[in-house]
């Protein structure tokens, strides 16, 4: 008995760690999916003018959660500056246009404000979801989508459907090229 079970440890720790992996990878995944439609978002933009989600129909919209903090976020930053110089101005099939909502997860509204203008976010829509807790990622906005880590981005299309979940920027990239007139 004692041979069998060191001849199957190995198989026991592989199958043990698949499992960890596994649970983890689905615990991490945010709670909405495609097809649904997105969370109401309302709130105040960076320059304190209200904003409705609601007044983005008609246009591709890439809701980025983020964090001034991340260091993740940081470096997809570049990426996500190329893809809305890109695309922000361009005619769509079945859109008017496209816009980034960038959603920081914050404590401190000042460190969002410096992280915009340090990292040259030019797009309009830049709200902050102030998280109270010791837990960063339970700001009212985050839970409502489900985020469980940043960068979390969710892609809606004109209706406001989500049909993007965490993908790569070269994947948005890629759906907004096939998608031009």
């Amino acid at each position: 008995m004692l041979s069998f079970i060191k001849k199957n440890s190995l198989l026991f720790i592989l199958l043990a760690l698949a499992a960890f992996y596994m649970g983890r990878y689905l615990y991490m995944q945010p709670k909405v999916v495609n097809g649904e439609n997105a969370p109401i978002i309302k709130g105040k933009l960076l320059d304190g003018s209200s904003f409705d989600l609601a007044e983005l129909k008609g246009q591709y919209v890439l809701v980025d959660f983020w964090g001034s903090w991340c260091g993740p976020c940081l470096v997809e930053i570049p990426g996500l500056k190329k893809i809305d110089q890109k695309y922000k101005n361009k005619a769509f099939k079945e859109a008017t246009g496209m816009k980034i909502l960038s959603i920081a997860i914050e404590k401190n509204e000042d460190r969002w404000k410096s992280a915009i203008k340090r990292t040259g976010q030019n797009w309009k829509h830049h709200m902050v979801d102030l998280s109270t807790s010791l837990k960063f990622l339970n700001s009212p906005l985050a839970t409502e989508f489900g985020v469980k880590q940043v960068p979390s981005k969710f892609l809606l299309n004109p209706d406001g459907v989500i049909i993007g979940v965490n993908q790569s920027l070269e994947e948005i990239d890629a759906f907004f090229e096939a998608r031009l007139k």
